[in-house]
């Protein structure tokens, strides 16, 4: 059991030892809406029904249950009746409806798409609809509607921003690769060649690329959301300028069991690393850190084998198995990611947006006047009377 606190404020889970929490008041799930993106491989898939089986014991029920699907259109109207299936607030949004396309194209902002693009157009209603706002991902297999409730109690204290970490060991193997050896690595090669409080920020975290996290409404809005996997690290960069240390948190959340993705080829964490690193590069670039990339590879790898060393050291202290030659060869294959990041093409601040979020909805949700999508437009005709 270990209490240490970071320069952000870290929640411990220990386990019941001090009795049942009280925080955050029961109302809050009521004020909040939860924002879980799915992908069409997800309709169905056992960590999918466990995520939304979870979400349905959670009592008061969230204010809504907003699900941006990007699939097929041969398979969205089947996995839309799935979602709705259960007993939720549900707002299901076609992000790749024709409709949509349209709406972003006729702003101009219909340049790429990805797991951020699809979060961005479901922040946008749910911080019209809600208070807070908490999302997760869709592929945890070890997902409980506690998540929820211990991701929301530091806003209710204060917190503007609250993210979540956990182990990722599963089949006696370390995992959270990306994190493990490209994020805590390069962190710590930036970190030997400046001292800027983003950096302490962002090494502040026990797992920055976690998909879970809260945050208020208001900040909610003021998110520059990138199009794909740097989705988590350019959220980071956002919430330490508008919440700081003070305003930060961070919640275990125990264990959770994930899909794995191969290292290799664009669809693997190799091609992810590059998403990450040209969202991190620009962060920590926009808030005063000018790195010298003509050193920061050489220094990346050297901060990755000395982690890969206390990788092996852990893993064998706790009987896991572990392979160092592959961790090394990943190393490899991530470094030639350190680049100077290329064009912005971040979507706009929900603030700052051309449209309204009822545009969004009228563009993403089927047959609007089923349940889902009038759930969601009516939760903004209230919110927008209050």
């Amino acid at each position: 059991m270990e209490y240490v606190q970071e320069r952000i404020t870290t929640l411990h889970d220990f386990g019941g030892a001090a009795g049942a929490s009280t925080v955050p008041p029961a109302d809050a799930v009521a004020e909040t809406a939860v924002v879980v993106p799915m992908a069409g491989r997800e309709h169905g898939s056992p960590a999918a029904e466990r995520v939304l089986s979870e979400l349905e014991t959670l009592e008061p029920a969230p204010a809504a249950v907003i699900i941006p699907v990007r699939a097929d259109a041969d398979r969205i109207g089947p996995f839309r009746e799935w979602l709705e299936s259960f007993a939720l607030p549900t707002c299901v949004l076609w992000c790749n409806a024709p409709a949509v396309d349209e709406l972003l194209t006729s702003a101009d902002l219909a340049n790429g798409f990805g797991k951020g693009r699809d979060v961005w157009l479901a922040l946008g209603p749910a911080a019209a609809a809600a208070n807070y706002v908490v999302v997760h991902d869709a592929d945890a297999r070890s997902y409980e509607a506690a998540h929820v409730t211990r991701l929301l109690a530091p806003l209710t204290m204060g917190s503007a921003f609250s993210k979540g970490y956990y182990a990722r060991v599963e089949d006696e193997r370390l995992y959270g690769r990306l994190f493990r050896l490209f994020y805590a690595p390069l962190i710590r090669a930036l970190e030997t060649s400046h001292d800027a409080p983003i950096l302490d920020y962002l090494g502040a975290f026990r797992y920055a690329l976690a998909g879970e996290f809260a945050v208020t409404a208001d900040l909610a809005r003021q998110l520059r959301t990138p199009r794909a996997w740097g989705l988590e690290v350019g959220t980071l960069g956002d919430a330490f300028d508008y919440a700081g240390f003070e305003g930060t948190a961070q919640v275990d959340l125990g264990y959770h069991e994930h899909d794995h993705r191969v290292v290799a080829g664009e669809a693997g964490l190799e091609g992810m690393s590059r998403e990450v690193a040209g969202e991190l590069l620009r962060v920590v670039e926009e808030r005063g850190v000018d790195p010298e990339y003509t050193t920061l590879r050489e220094q990346y790898r050297t901060a990755g084998t000395r982690l890969i060393d206390q990788y092996r050291a852990d893993a064998m202290v706790n009987g896991l198995t572990y392979d160092p030659a592959s961790e090394r060869d990943q190393l490899d294959r991530y470094v030639d990611s350190i680049a100077p990041p290329g064009p912005d093409r971040r979507l706009p601040r929900w603030r700052d947006a051309p449209f309204e979020t009822a545009a969004v909805l009228e563009a993403a949700c089927l047959e609007p006047e089923r349940r889902g999508c009038r759930t969601g437009l009516e939760l903004l005709d209230s919110s927008a009377q209050d």
